[in-house]
């Protein structure tokens, strides 16, 4: 590798990944840890599994209906101001979850906190296109999505011991949860002020000569991209192929989200188990996931090849689901949820790199975050049919092969879609040295 290009990609590496991955590890615990919540609030406030899930997941609506918007005023304001007052807002109202009373306040909370979330994750998917080139793309993703398992291999343990919390300054376990857990985003609201830079021109870290070689490789590649896919922000919104992307994204987070909201509760019905011992078991699948995001990223821009590294996780996705749905014993139960697991964490990041391969500038921004609206819907979908199915039926065996049947339609649509691997521009970034 070019000693040039080695330098200045470690250098931006270094600089930005560690607090995007923190920031994105409080982002999601906070959004899922209503998920260990669930049972003792359940319990506390009287909420039937399909009230729980329609809460829960009342979230991605108005997510849903602020991705775009919110994306659009990133790229207008700037990443450093915009994910600033993302991170204080929903740090404010995950806390505020701790002083629901009932159902309507219930909905009423998660429904504005969606609000507040809304354009952070694919805010940092165009923030990442700005700063590494496509040959880079699939493993940076996948090291700043490696926060999503990272925050339940490490949170599920710490909210279990958080839950145990229970009576103490008169306050319920699950409420200190939602209080302790918020606190982390306000405060990293001002380390983003005063730490993350909006775009590589206001890198001072970087030599004259980084500064130069990394906006000749960037605009190379754009102008590559454009030269085969040229549209502009509003034809992305009724663009087939994005919208099928999509759809692919909603069959990876129905099953992330489902597991994710009521994995605790199926395990705590494994029977005999201490908050703490659910959140260790919890944690296992995560792991496996969290470390085969890092090797199956490395081996997509390793190969160059996107579709099958997205294709074959969603086979395990699937096979992981449709056995854990058909097995009651807690051991199998969990090895299919873990090989699921693996699905669902190694498709994550690869997927991104089908929508940047084909979008840039303002069409990325809002093609990014209309793939992530529907795709998130999927948050709304999955808890919310995921927990009637459970109530209806007296156990999680047609609700998980729900999740299941999301993933084969994703399968389907990948396989069938066309990928157009010049429009990625390796070799072109190679000419741009």
């Amino acid at each position: 590798m070019d000693t040039l290009e080695q330098r200045t990609i470690s250098k931006i590496s270094w600089r930005l990944l560690p607090l995007l991955m923190v920031c994105y590890f409080i982002a999601y615990l906070d959004r899922v840890n209503i998920g260990f919540a669930g049972a003792s609030m359940s319990k506390d406030l009287g909420f039937s599994a399909a009230v729980f899930g329609s809460a829960a997941g009342i979230f991605f609506l108005s997510y849903f209906l602020c991705e775009v918007p919110s994306n659009l005023a990133l790229e207008k304001f700037g990443a450093r101001k915009w994910i600033a007052r993302i991170m204080f807002s929903w740090g404010v109202l995950s806390a505020g979850q701790a002083w629901v009373d009932s159902a309507t306040s219930f909905n009423v909370v998660r429904f504005l906190l969606g609000i507040a979330e809304a354009g952070f994750f694919p805010g940092v998917i165009f923030y990442i296109t700005l700063w590494f080139p496509a040959a880079y793309r699939a493993r940076i993703v996948g090291w700043f999505m490696f926060a999503i398992p990272i925050s339940t291999v490490i949170g599920a343990p710490i909210s279990g011991f958080i839950l145990d919390m229970d009576g103490m300054g008169g306050m319920h376990g699950w409420q200190w949860l939602f209080i302790l857990e918020a606190l982390p985003a306000i405060f990293l609201t001002f380390v983003v002020l005063f730490y993350l830079p909006d775009g590589p021109q206001d890198a001072k870290w970087l030599t004259d000569e980084e500064r130069a070689w990394l906006a000749k490789t960037l605009t190379a590649e754009r102008q590559n991209r454009e030269s085969i896919h040229k549209i502009s922000w509003k034809q992305t919104l009724l663009n087939p192929k994005v919208i099928a992307l999509g759809f692919v994204y909603m069959g990876i987070t129905v099953p992330l989200y489902g597991l994710g909201f009521f994995l605790p509760q199926i395990i705590k019905g494994f029977g005999g188990l201490s908050n703490v011992q659910v959140g260790f078991i919890n944690a296992f699948p995560y792991l496996v996931g969290a470390i085969a995001m890092i090797f199956w990223t490395r081996g997509s821009d390793r190969m160059k090849e996107r579709k099958w590294f997205v294709l074959i996780p969603l086979a395990c996705i699937v096979a992981g689901l449709l056995i854990a749905a058909n097995t009651a014993a807690p051991v199998p139960k969990m090895a299919a949820v873990t090989l699921a697991a693996f699905g669902i964490f190694s498709a994550l990041p690869t997927f991104w790199t089908l929508p940047t391969a084909f979008l840039s500038g303002t069409a990325a921004a809002a093609g990014i975050a209309w793939i992530n609206s529907i795709g998130n819907l999927g948050g709304y979908i999955g808890p919310t049919i995921f927990g009637t199915l459970k109530d209806r039926m007296g156990n999680d065996v047609y609700a998980v092969m729900f999740l299941a049947s999301l993933a084969v339609v994703a399968f389907a649509l990948v396989f069938f879609m066309r990928h157009d691997t010049r429009a990625e521009g390796f070799d072109v970034k190679a000419q741009a040295h």
